[in-house]
């Protein structure tokens, strides 16, 4: 079970956790291979080349290569953990992913870092607003969006013991605590994170730290706000939604992707196919691409910060 961590300081850099995570579980596994796309500098998986030198392969800037060599190595045994940039570890490779990883069976863990407003200087060619919406589309995938470096520990445990196609998105650097260290998730099952009997917040991944600041602050306006952290975007936990959306006055999704097939688009089908008649609103980015700038103003140039999506709720809804 989850405990939150009421500090919100700064955990550990989620491409360290992954990192870390992942060493310890080569030391009692040997079929956990790494591979990296020439980004070990900046995710720190060279620490992994030089702990197990012989099972960390930097395939350098070929990321689709490096789909077609980690999907090999699962047909032979191994269980790969693939990382690069969320666009290139999907949008670049997706025909990898579909049929040499999907179709064909195999077993692969990507680790898609810097989505979204994280990616920060590296611009409009590295940002990916579309990351979720591709991997939702393909068969019995899992797609997550990690919170904090406690749920992203959780999911390369999780996804290291079960076959398939996982999926994760997060940022590189540290991101604010939301859960206490030592707690546990289901995949598939959304956790709610804080009670509320007026508007049902729904989100994912770092914006989670935002969406509890955004619910602080509806408060002032008389609104009690409910959040669900639904870290699960593939299987989506409907029955969770369908159950917290009684007695509420509206829902309102909030992502750090596209409103165009990510989480917003997830429940907003949800609602249509149960036939629930109630007002949504999707807060994310709206049909465009990406742009240089820190990973503050990006955030604040797609309407994500706190005080922003405030006035959106306002207007819509006070």
């Amino acid at each position: 079970m989850f405990k939150i961590d009421k500090t919100q300081q700064l955990g550990k850099p989620l491409s360290h956790c992954v990192v870390d995570t992942l060493e310890e579980l080569m030391a009692g596994d040997e079929r956990i291979i790494a591979l990296d796309a020439d980004l070990g500098g900046a995710s720190g998986f060279t620490a992994i080349a030089q702990s197990y030198p012989a099972r960390f392969i930097n395939a350098g800037i070929a990321e689709a290569n490096m789909v077609g060599v980690a999907s090999g190595l699962s047909m032979t045994g191994f269980i790969p953990f693939i990382h690069t940039f969320a666009p290139f570890a999907t949008r670049r490779v997706f025909d990898q992913l579909f049929i040499s990883g999907a179709y064909a069976k195999n077993t692969l863990n990507i680790y898609g870092s810097d989505p979204g407003f994280t990616v920060g200087l590296n611009g409009g060619t590295h940002t990916s607003w579309e990351d979720v919406a591709l991997m939702r589309t393909i068969p019995e995938a899992v797609v997550c969006d990690a919170a904090d470096a406690v749920q992203m520990k959780w999911l390369i445990e999780a996804f290291s013991q079960i076959p398939g196609i996982h999926y994760v998105r997060g940022n590189r650097k540290a991101v604010e605590n939301v859960y206490a260290e030592g707690s546990s998730f289901t995949l598939g099952v959304g956790n709610v994170v804080r009670e509320g009997s007026d508007l049902l917040l729904i989100t994912s991944g770092q914006l989670l730290s935002e969406v509890l600041k955004l619910a602080d602050s509806l408060i002032e306006l008389g609104i009690s706000s409910e959040v669900i952290d639904m870290f699960t975007i593939k299987p989506l936990d409907v029955d969770l939604i369908v159950s917290e959306i009684v007695g509420k006055r509206a829902v309102v999704t909030v992502e750090n992707h596209s409103i165009i097939g990510g989480l917003g688009s997830a429940v907003a089908e949800v609602l249509a196919e149960r036939g629930v008649n109630i007002p949504l609103t999707r807060i994310g980015a709206r049909d465009v691409f990406g742009e240089v700038g820190t990973p503050d103003f990006l955030q604040k140039a797609f309407g994500l910060t706190a005080e922003q999506m405030k006035d959106e709720v306002k207007m819509r809804f006070s």
